[in-house]
């Protein structure tokens, strides 16, 4: 799979982003539907800098945290609860040690969207259901492709104060869309030094990933609105089916 993105990868931005993105209130409807389905061990596939994992530790769950950036690990590290979080280093590719183990696996903000080939995405997929015991849950988000949600994306030049009492001047930029991929630059300008990020998503439609799921062994339970973006984001809620539910449904 491609390297995760410098805003992520780089120690310097890596210890930003909770200062840039503050407002962690997308990870409200995670922490219920985890308490909903009765998630007792979870796996966050792209932890990024593990709020939610801490979070989810916390409340009293086994926590798996995964993400391809070290550098963001790292930080994560660095939280309160950390210590009950177990961090891996890596992709979905890496869970090969918690095979069939979790209640519930998720995929927080744009981490569905970062698999732009179909190789990578299937991978993944695959990965997320060995990785759950049979009826286990897999949780992610994903945006709309007719929300457009990238023609607002650009930001102009806005000064942001920091912990340590410096200020950073942070801007983005949408460059280049060609459905379903869309590539965005975004820069930190702090002193005299700029640091700088370009990522790229890929906009996949509801009947697009709910034909992937399937091809992958899941079943989708719910599409819900995220509540943080009406209208905006899909929230898929699949499930691995249970053979012995199944057993006892069919000689019912």
């Amino acid at each position: 799979m491609r390297d995760p993105d410098a805003a992520f990868a780089d120690p310097r931005q890596a210890a930003l982003y909770d200062v840039f993105d503050d407002d962690r209130s997308d990870l409200d409807a995670y922490a219920a539907i985890a308490r909903e389905v009765g998630a007792h061990r979870v796996i966050d596939i792209g932890c990024g800098t593990g709020s939610l994992a801490v979070r989810l530790a916390a409340e009293g769950a086994s926590v798996v945290g995964v993400d391809p950036a070290l550098a963001s690990l790292e930080v994560a590290r660095t939280k309160p609860y950390a210590e009950l979080v177990t961090w891996i280093n890596g992709d979905a590719n890496a869970l090969g040690g918690h095979s069939a183990e979790a209640d519930l696996v998720v995929m927080t903000g744009n981490v569905a969207q970062v698999f732009v080939t179909d190789e990578d995405w299937s991978q993944t997929l695959a990965a997320v259901c060995a990785a759950l015991r049979p009826g286990g849950w897999f949780v992610f988000e994903t945006r709309r492709p007719e929300a457009r949600a990238w023609q607002d994306w650009d930001v102009a030049p806005t000064t942001v104060d920091l912990p340590d009492g410096r200020t950073a001047v942070v801007a983005r930029h949408v460059t280049h869309v060609e459905l379903p991929l869309v590539t965005f630059e975004a820069s930190a300008t702090i002193d005299d030094e700029v640091l700088r990020s370009t990522s790229t998503l890929r906009f996949r439609g509801p009947d697009e990933i709910t034909r992937d799921l399937a091809t992958h062994g899941f079943a989708v339970s719910d599409v819900r609105d995220a509540p943080d973006r009406p209208g905006k984001e899909h929230v898929f809620l699949a499930r691995v089916p249970d053979p012995q539910h199944i057993a006892t449904a069919v000689s019912r």
